[in-house]
């Protein structure tokens, strides 16, 4: 198994989505046909658009009670052979943590999509922020990884869920769609494409189902009622999946696979857009909506004659640690701003040889671009 191309379930063409609605679609385009959630500000037209496109498709929808047992339904469809999905914001993205876990330590590939909102606690939920990001990496206990997307446009809301779902088949593994209110609610024009590619995921019959003989560190998927004697547990367990929570070496193999499939493969999961580098002396690294807000800062600011450039992050986690040493080089300054009080720019001040220079907002509005421009005139 592997890539594969399929037909588009929608006619080929353009259509005008809001982001919520471009998830909904780049999920049914990539194969999910099982969905469990309850109703969040501000994600809840992605359940919306799922519930009644799903007729379509013969898609199962399920609104849950709560976000713990969305995921946990969304687990256990996954295990059953469907790809499968969620989607929440703040409160609900906490309340699915312990799931999360259960998902990483079981290899279970599977979809999340965080419409972020200003937080914590209940915060304001109509209104737009991006602190959610170091919870998606650490919001469960223990040691493992994730993949963690981020898109800045309707268009790319539907082709990084496509995305999200080939990488949680491929490497087996939770991935997230870390969009945020603005891009949520916002509508733009979309590009659908009469052909796309869409991972198959991988099966052996009797392999393993949390072997680590293969060479890249991720086993084949067994799914219940395959004929397999299948064995999923939380707790530590060997290559069958027995437990064996009281085995050192066991343990230490599981917890170092899970983190080094990803690792290992971070070169080919990291995705990043890159602007005006050649002869910048200050670069600003964003992502998300305040990406946009940089691109159009730096283009003005290009036209005073300032030396400005941008890299924009498409993929989260893994962090493209090399890309910032390589930039960090060569730039006199790294500016970051982020809708929040500063979650991305610790991993940039890790691998930079420059200085970094923090832009922090928390007041529930978008970063504009008149701060940004700014803030860079400040630096230069």
């Amino acid at each position: 198994m592997g890539y594969s191309d399929i037909n588009s379930t929608l006619s080929s063409g353009h259509y005008y989505f809001s982001g919520n609605e471009a998830v909904a679609e780049g999920a049914i385009a990539a194969g999910c046909r099982y969905y469990a959630g309850y109703p969040i500000t501000p994600s809840s037209e992605i359940m919306e658009r799922i519930s009644v496109r799903f007729k379509d498709v013969h898609g199962v929808f399920m609104q849950m009670e709560d976000e713990i047992a969305s995921i946990c339904s969304v687990i256990g469809a996954v295990w059953a052979g469907a790809k499968a999905m969620t989607a929440t914001s703040g409160p609900g993205f906490s309340l699915m943590q312990e799931g999360i876990g259960y998902a990483a330590l079981t290899e279970t590939p599977l979809v999340i999509v965080n419409i972020q909102r200003a937080g914590p606690g209940t915060g304001q939920a109509t209104r737009v922020a991006s602190g959610d990001l170091m919870q998606a990496k650490w919001g469960s206990h223990g040691d493992y990884y994730i993949i963690a997307l981020s898109p800045w446009s309707v268009q790319e809301m539907y082709d990084q869920t496509i995305n999200a779902f080939n990488l949680a088949e491929q490497y087996r593994v939770p991935v997230f769609v870390m969009g945020d209110e603005a891009i949520g609610h916002l509508r733009e024009r979309v590009e659908v494409k009469a052909i796309l590619k869409v991972f198959n995921r991988k099966k052996k019959k009797g392999a393993p189902p949390f072997g680590a003989n293969q060479n890249n560190g991720i086993p084949p998927m067994p799914s219940f009622g395959e004929g397999e004697k299948l064995l999923v547990t939380g707790s530590t367990h060997n290559e069958i999946g027995i437990r064996k929570t009281d085995d050192p070496e066991v343990h230490s193999r599981l917890v170092n696979r899970i983190n080094e499939k990803i690792l290992n493969n971070r070169d080919r999961i990291t995705r990043t857009d890159s602007y005006h580098l050649e002869d910048a002396e200050v670069i600003i690294v964003s992502y998300g909506f305040t990406a946009r807000s940089a691109l159009f800062a730096i283009e003005q600011l290009r036209k005073e004659g300032k030396r400005v450039g941008l890299i924009r992050l498409k993929t989260i986690w893994p962090f493209a640690d090399k890309i910032i040493k390589d930039v960090g080089q060569k730039a006199k300054t790294i500016f970051v701003p982020e809708m929040n009080r500063g979650q991305i720019i610790g991993e940039v001040m890790k691998y930079a040889n420059c200085e970094v220079i923090p832009y922090n907002q928390t007041n529930g509005e978008i970063i504009h671009p008149h701060r940004i421009i700014n803030g860079v005139r400040r630096l230069l």
